[in-house]
């Protein structure tokens, strides 16, 4: 049996493709409201999910881009739900102002307090990382209960957030920490319904963290 195709891909240059893959996303997408400062993130969102749907449904606190970039170039640290978020986060960029990607879900003592407290190790992670990463950036992926718990304690008073990107995927509480989360005064990113995952809280950081570094 022959396994040969005839079809040739377009180009094999990493940079081409991505351009090229750009271009189709603007002239699929077509007219919207997001402004220019937030497309970027929205163009990266779509050409890791391949999700137009996802990447319309992105909802932007006001300051949400402003605020970002700020927390980057200050070199705060980016808080992650999960180790993929933080494998696919860009460290060199966020390297070059001192910044780093922390994840704590698998650490020791976070992982004794959730079964002490029975709980999940998300909510234990954030109650950890709120006190080491203030001002920081949270990139949430996967964990609708680490969300949620941000949100009590920024409610609270007790967590001061640079930025939230709270994009968790899944069944049960993602939709709805969502919505809970457009209710915050604090600078978000973050999108409507099931849909999300690492790979779209990993785009936001990298084009967030790509206008930080256009800036000089």
């Amino acid at each position: 049996m022959d396994f040969r195709t005839e079809f040739k891909p377009l180009t094999v240059q990493p940079q081409e493709i991505e351009a090229k893959s750009f271009e189709m996303i603007t002239e699929e997408l077509g007219p919207h409201e997001f402004t220019e400062e937030q497309y970027p993130v929205v163009q990266r969102v779509i050409h890791a999910s391949a999700d137009f749907e996802l990447g319309r449904s992105l909802v932007f606190h006001p300051r949400a881009i402003e605020a970002g970039i700020e927390a980057i170039r200050a070199g705060r640290t980016v808080v992650a739900d999960v180790q993929m978020v933080q494998v696919g986060i860009s460290k060199p960029r966020l390297e070059k102002f001192g910044g780093k990607v922390n994840v704590y879900i698998s650490d020791p003592d976070v992982m004794e307090e959730a079964k002490r407290l029975n709980t999940t190790r998300a909510i234990i992670s954030v109650r950890k990382a709120i006190r080491e990463a203030e001002g920081g950036i949270f990139a949430i992926g996967n964990a609708p209960t680490a969300l949620l718990e941000l949100i009590r304690l920024v409610k609270e008073g007790e967590a001061r957030p640079g930025l939230i990107v709270g994009v968790p995927v899944g069944f049960v509480s993602a939709a709805e920490s969502k919505e809970e989360l457009l209710q915050l005064d604090v600078p978000f990113i973050t999108n409507i319904g099931r849909k999300g995952g690492s790979p779209v809280a990993v785009a936001a950081v990298n084009a967030l963290s790509l206008m930080a570094e256009k800036r000089g």
